[in-house]
């Protein structure tokens, strides 16, 4: 599956519709719902090096990043890119993914 697609499920599922919303907007609306976070990064990212700091996310108004800003920054660097905003969500996803079901039979 394409990583837009993988990235636009997790942001939904995980941040940013409720179940019911997503059954009414379709993918479309889920990958429109990524598409509108990565143009929020942009405009937030004041001296435009790709990077959001903490302060630049809150003066950016990018609130699911300023909630979630220590847990997506794994490398605990301060800063964090798209591609780490990305992985959150799908971390956040797997996270969320019930365990497989076993085929082994038990008796």
């Amino acid at each position: 599956m394409p990583r837009v697609i993988l990235i636009a499920l997790a942001f939904a599922a995980y941040a940013v519709l409720p179940m019911p919303a997503i059954a009414q907007s379709g993918l479309s609306g889920i990958t429109e719902s990524v598409r509108t976070l990565d143009i929020n990064f942009d405009a937030a990212d004041a001296n435009h090096d790709g990077l959001l700091s903490k302060d630049e996310a809150k003066a950016g108004h990018v609130p699911f990043i300023v909630k979630n800003f220590d847990a997506i920054d794994t490398r605990h660097r301060g800063l964090v890119s798209k591609d780490d905003v990305h992985q959150f969500i799908q971390r956040a996803l797997m996270r969320s993914q019930p365990a497989p079901a076993s085929s082994a039979k038990r008796n």
